[in-house]
């Protein structure tokens, strides 16, 4: 049972409930961010991260940096493209206009393909447009946080690496990692970039990524400078190899008490099989999505196979508005995110199921954000025809 002050439910796609012990880890005294027993926690919580993104590769490197998940696009965009360079973007909503945008902001070139509302570009046009040009990188979000769009990976990694070997796979995995599988070493990706307040379930304010050995390479064989200073390769590798190996070094001051508060996260969620996290949030992703379902409405991503399991996209009823059912949600104790896809955003809300709110059944929280949408929804006039 928590012990936090009572307060209406999280459940947006992210930032999630959080457990009390890495809420109790943010309050840690202060320690020297190059004190050693600091460093032998950001080197473990590094170690962990290799757990999690379920890699062995000694060349493969996790990085954590103060900064939110937008601040992996610029890690990927001033380290492993270059000014003038082609990248080819996967567009499934949002966040793939905001890396495009990353992009452009460095001299970067990049090409959108696009999908309709609620699906995902599929593999032969993929193959096509691959085979029209080199791209140094190819870029997927893994679930759109906009759309609740899940995208395949396995089988996008294989086709990249059969079609155009030397393009980079890279991944936005913001709204993924913690909740959906992923396998850096089996699927060779090169780069999956995330935040700590999604499905790992740590406070807002780092930026976490895995690059493979494949990607450092290709940025220690750059012709010119990284774009960035604070988003920098050059000066971050060292700092990242310096801590895993538990020696202190510097470049920019970390945060100790996030860096304890993930350390805490990530070793709850490796105390299970990372298999049964991913079966539990897909059963409580099939239980939202059937209330759904009951109530008659109707999911952005209406293909089984292309919906998220840590978040559900849903359109309301015509005579629903957003700004007047989600304050009466809230006065019910649950908060749902507002739309944010710019063509269709006043048209349906958002709801999260991920982290200790999936993991941790005794807290009610699925059952509770299933009641209280039903309820909001007759108060609103609406009737399942």
């Amino acid at each position: 049972m928590s012990t936090q002050p009572d307060h209406p439910t999280l459940l947006i796609p992210g930032p999630i409930e959080f457990d009390d012990a890495v809420l109790q880890s943010m309050g840690h005294f202060s320690q020297s961010h190059v004190g050693a027993p600091f460093v032998a926690t950001f080197g473990e919580t590094l170690s962990l991260l290799r757990k999690l993104f379920q890699t062995t590769d000694p060349s493969s490197q996790p990085f954590v940096i103060s900064g939110s998940g937008t601040l992996g696009w610029d890690l990927v965009a001033a380290n492993l493209a270059e000014p003038g360079d082609d990248v080819l973007v996967l567009h499934t909503g949002y966040f793939a206009d905001s890396f495009s945008d990353c992009f452009e902001t460095y001299g970067v070139k990049a090409t959108q393909l696009k999908a309709p509302i609620g699906s995902r570009p599929q593999l032969p046009e993929i193959e096509k447009a691959l085979k029209e040009k080199k791209y140094k990188l190819l870029t997927v979000t893994h679930v759109d946080t906009s759309t609740g769009v899940l995208s395949e990976l396995k089988a996008l990694s294989e086709l990249v690496h059969r079609v155009s070997p030397e393009t980079l796979v890279i991944v936005d995995g913001v709204c993924s990692v913690g909740c959906e599988e992923i396998e850096f070493d089996k699927w060779q990706l090169d780069g999956v970039i995330t935040a700590s307040q999604k499905a790992i379930g740590c406070p807002a304010g780092l930026s976490i990524s895995m690059y493979s050995g494949r990607a450092i390479k290709s940025f220690q064989n750059r012709k010119g400078p990284p774009g960035s200073y604070f988003a920098s390769f050059k000066n971050w590798l060292p700092i990242m190899q310096n801590y895993e190996n538990k020696k202190p070094s510097y470049f920019a001051t970390p945060s100790p008490q996030l860096i304890h508060a993930l350390h805490t996260s990530l070793t709850q969620i490796l105390s299970k099989p990372l298999s049964e996290r991913f079966a539990t949030h897909r059963a409580a992703s099939q239980k939202v999505k059937k209330a759904i379902a009951d109530l008659g409405l109707k999911q952005l991503a209406q293909d089984p196979a292309d919906q998220a399991n840590g978040m559900t996209a849903v359109y309301l009823p015509e005579n629903v508005k957003a700004p007047e059912l989600l304050p009466n949600l809230m006065k019910k104790g649950v908060i749902f995110a507002g739309g944010l896809h710019k063509e269709i955003s006043t048209k349906y809300i958002r709801v999260g199921h991920m982290g200790v709110s999936v993991t941790d059944p005794s807290r009610g929280h699925i059952e509770q954000a299933i009641e209280a949408l039903g309820a909001g929804l007759a108060e609103a006039g609406y009737r399942k025809e």
